[in-house]
C-alpha cells in the first residue's frame, strides 16, 4: 500500500519538509521550468523544495513554453525584467558586476531556471525560441556541489536548489536583492541528504542502494553525455559554457 504523501513537497507525510521551511520573501521573481521527468520521477526535486522556500517563486512543468500562457505573460508583461539563467557567451555574470539595480530601469528582476539534466534543458531551450532571445545570468559559484546522493558530470555543476542559493549570494552583492534566510536551503539540503543516507544505511529499506557513497571532493569529474544524462544539475559558474 502506498504512503500518504504531501502534495506541496511531494515526500511521505511522515517525513514532509513543510513544517520546518519559511518561505523568504525576495524583491526577485523566481520561475522554475521544471522538466515533466524531473516532476513526475525525481524524489529529491530540490526544485520543488527551493519553489516552497522563496515566497516569490512558482514552478512550470513542461517541454516547450512558447505556448505556455503562463510563461509567456510573464515574458509579454512590460513590468518585468525577464532572465534566463544559464551559461553562455554573453551572458552577464553577477559575480563580476554586470548586471545593477540601474539596468532594471526600475522594473521587476525575473529569473527562469530551467531544472533538469544538462540534455533535458537544452531541449527544453531549443523547443522554446521565446527562451532562446531572453538576455542571460550566470555566476561564480563560491563552492563545489555539496551534492553526496548524486555525482555532478563537471566541477560548477549544482542542483537547482544550490544554484538558487548561489544566486541568492551574487544578487545580494549587486544590491538587486536582499538573502534574509541564507542557511536555510543549505540547511534543507543536508538534511534532506542525511535522510536518505539513513535509509540506504538500513538493510531492511527495500529500493535504496546499498553501497557506501562517496564524498564529493573524492569523485572522479566527467562530462560525458551518459553522466550528464543521469545527473541532475544545473550549471552556472563556467567561463566555457557548453552551446544550448
Amino acid at each position: 500500500m502506498s504512503r500518504e504523501m504531501c502534495y506541496r513537497c511531494f515526500w511521505p507525510k511522515p517525513i514532509c519538509w513543510c513544517p520546518s521551511i519559511t518561505p523568504m520573501e525576495t524583491r526577485t521573481r523566481f520561475v522554475f521550468l521544471m522538466h515533466p521527468h524531473e516532476f513526475k520521477h525525481e524524489k529529491a526535486a530540490t526544485g520543488r523544495l527551493t519553489h516552497l522556500c522563496l515566497a516569490n517563486s512558482e514552478l512550470q512543468m513542461g517541454l516547450a513554453f512558447d505556448d505556455h500562457e503562463s510563461v509567456q505573460e510573464i515574458i509579454n508583461d512590460p513590468q518585468n525584467f525577464v532572465m534566463l539563467v544559464y551559461p553562455s557567451v554573453g551572458a552577464r555574470n553577477l559575480s563580476k558586476g554586470d548586471l545593477t539595480p540601474a539596468d532594471l530601469g526600475g522594473r521587476r528582476l525575473v529569473v527562469f531556471l530551467l531544472d533538469a539534466t544538462w540534455s533535458g534543458a537544452k531541449k527544453m531551450l531549443r523547443l522554446s525560441p521565446s527562451l532562446q532571445r531572453l538576455p542571460r545570468l550566470m555566476f561564480t559559484p563560491t563552492a563545489l556541489s555539496r551534492y553526496v546522493i548524486k555525482q555532478q558530470p563537471v566541477e560548477g555543476c549544482l542542483s537547482t536548489l544550490e544554484a538558487s542559493h548561489e544566486l541568492l549570494l551574487a544578487l545580494q552583492r549587486s544590491g538587486l536583492d536582499d538573502y534574509p534566510l541564507p542557511d536555510q536551503l543549505l540547511d534543507l539540503f543536508a538534511r534532506m541528504q542525511d535522510y536518505q543516507l539513513k535509509c540506504a544505511s538500513d538493510p531492511t529499506r527495500q529500493g535504496y542502494r546499498r553501497n557506501p557513497y562517496s564524498t564529493p571532493a573524492s569523485r572522479k569529474r566527467v562530462g560525458s553525455r551518459t553522466q550528464a544524462r543521469r545527473t541532475r544539475v544545473l550549471n552556472l559558474g563556467t567561463d566555457t559554457p557548453p552551446t544550448p
